[in-house]
C-alpha cells in the first residue's frame, strides 16, 4: 500500500480541479445570440481567497515574461517547463518568477481577484474559460491577456490541435467557452 501512496497523491492533485459549486455568468461581448447566452458556471468550493489584494507586478513585465514560454509543449498536470506545461502550470510558473505562489488549478481561480468587464480588460489580466464541456460551467482553462481591446489576445498552454504555449484571439471555440476576466495585478 505504501508504494502506491505517491500515485494516489498525484491522482488527487490532478483531480482537484473538478471540485465546484454553482454560479451563473452571462456573456455579452457583442450582439450575436451565440455570445450572449447564459450558462451555469461552477465556482471553486468555499474557501478563503488567495489573492485578497492586487499584486504589485508590472503588467508589461508579466506579459513579456509569459511570452518566454511560447512553443513550450503541453503536458497535463505539469508545472515544469522542461517537461511541458498545462494551462494552470503555465500560470503557476509565470507567477513564481515574480515570487508569487499561485493556485495550481484553473477552477480555483473562479472566485479569485476582481472580475473585470471584458471591454475593460488589460494585458496581464487572467482570462478564464470552461473546459471542453461548456455546458458543465466548470472553469477548466485559463490564460493571460496579452493584447486588450477589440482584438483581444491571450497566451495559454493549449491541449488541442495547436499543442503547447501559444497566443490566440478571443474568437471561435474560445469565445463560446469564455467565462470571465479577473484582475489580480495592480
Amino acid at each position: 500500500m505504501i508504494k502506491f501512496l505517491p500515485v494516489v497523491i498525484c491522482f488527487s492533485i490532478l483531480q482537484s480541479s473538478c471540485s465546484s459549486s454553482k454560479k451563473t455568468v452571462k456573456i455579452n461581448s457583442d450582439s450575436t445570440a451565440e455570445s450572449s447566452k447564459t450558462f451555469p458556471v461552477r465556482s471553486a468550493t468555499k474557501r478563503a481567497k488567495t489573492f485578497t489584494t492586487l499584486l504589485k507586478i508590472d503588467r508589461k513585465d508579466f506579459v513579456t515574461y509569459s511570452k518566454k514560454f511560447l512553443g513550450t509543449p503541453y503536458k497535463y498536470g505539469s508545472a515544469i517547463p522542461e517537461n511541458g506545461l498545462d494551462c494552470s502550470g503555465f500560470i503557476t510558473v509565470v507567477f513564481y518568477h515574480f515570487n508569487v505562489k499561485a493556485l495550481r488549478s484553473s477552477v480555483n481561480f473562479t472566485d479569485e481577484g476582481t472580475e473585470v468587464d471584458i471591454k475593460n480588460a488589460k494585458p496581464g489580466d487572467i482570462i478564464l474559460f470552461t473546459g471542453s464541456d461548456n455546458a458543465s460551467g466548470i472553469v477548466g482553462h485559463m490564460g493571460i491577456i496579452t493584447t486588450a481591446g477589440e482584438n483581444l489576445q491571450f497566451i495559454h498552454s493549449a491541449s488541442g490541435k495547436n499543442v503547447g504555449v501559444i497566443i490566440n484571439n478571443l474568437s471561435g471555440y474560445y469565445k463560446t467557452h469564455f467565462v470571465k476576466v479577473i484582475k489580480i495585478l495592480e
